[in-house]
């Protein structure tokens, strides 16, 4: 079994400030820094770290010729990330994104995908055809659609469990959806999709079984620090968070994505590979950073058993 992470790679540039610059205003930060990121990266990132090598853990995706690329590859593989996947764009910058984070430590993204929109179906195929039946493939929209739908394709094919993280949002997804095994939009995303406001466990119930409707077997929608509300066959349900102090929230819904693949690769049921996903996204958000965000398996297990306990 494999866990395989296809889309966006992307260096992440930080400005923390006490309050945000609204148009036309000036106002001072607290601090600046760079670290890779991308949702595909991130979500790689955060499988690899929990599984430490029980599962193997590969990246799909495109990296230019500038001097971030190497770094950000670098970032996968020290992790133990395989990035045999990850090709490389001469004379294109890789993805970058702006992310300022307010006192509250809540986000704002701007990004520019740069090489991530030169992944091909050829490069996606390959990647999925090295799934097998149990594998998971993490997929999100931050690369071109065609070849995201293409290695969704190959997967189902295959018998692996697909899950698709619909961020950024975008109008063509219809197909995305109907070959997605489980759908993880946060609550912004469902209020888009399915054009109602998602705000608590009731509204997101009600969101995730209209996507339900449109084809997905499985949707979970995630709540920041209310938890994630899972709608299934058999299954609707709230999986609560826990109680941590955050430092900012850059990097939490991927963390809870590498963790929700992750329980799955490992045999889990759905409600306790959710409760994975929502431990290592709790864990995130007590940590600056995106990759380096991301929890050891130490920490997710430690956390799950509090729980439990």
């Amino acid at each position: 079994m494999t866990v395989l992470a296809l889309g966006g790679i992307n260096m992440d540039f930080f400005v923390e400030a006490p309050v945000i610059a609204e148009r036309g205003q000036t106002r001072e930060g607290s601090e600046f820094y760079t670290t890779p990121g991308g949702k595909g990266a991130n979500q790689a990132v955060a499988a690899a770290r929990i599984l430490e090598g029980r599962v193997p853990v590969e990246m799909a995706g495109m990296l230019g010729d500038d001097r971030f690329s190497e770094e950000m590859r670098d970032a996968l593989e020290s992790v133990g990330v395989d990035t045999s996947f990850v090709g490389m764009a001469a004379g294109q910058h890789c993805g970058v994104a702006v992310i300022l984070i307010d006192g509250s430590g809540e986000n704002s993204v701007n990004a520019v995908y740069g090489s991530n929109m030169l992944v091909d179906e050829a490069l996606a195929v390959a990647a999925a055809e090295s799934l097998e039946a149990g594998s998971v493939l993490l997929v999100q929209q931050e690369t071109p659609l065609d070849a995201t739908a293409a290695a969704m394709r190959v997967a189902w094919e295959r018998g692996a469990t697909v899950i698709l993280d619909p961020a950024p949002t975008r109008p063509e997804v219809a197909e995305l959806h109907a070959l997605a095994d489980i759908l993880t939009p946060n609550e912004h995303e469902a209020s888009d999709l399915a054009g109602t406001r998602v705000h608590d466990p009731v509204t997101a119930r009600e969101a995730a079984r209209m996507l339900r409707e449109r084809g997905t077997g499985t949707v979970i929608v995630t709540l920041a620090d209310q938890g994630v509300w899972v709608e299934s066959d058999g299954i609707s349900e709230l999986v609560p968070s826990h109680e941590v102090t955050p430092i900012a929230t850059v990097g939490a819904g991927d963390a809870f994505n590498g963790g929700l693949a992750t329980g799955l690769a490992l045999g889990l049921d759905l409600l306790e590979a959710a409760r994975m996903g929502v431990a290592a996204g709790a864990l995130c958000v007590t940590r600056r950073g995106a990759q380096e965000a991301m929890a050891p398996r130490s920490e997710v297990e430690a956390l799950l058993a509090h729980r439990r306990a």
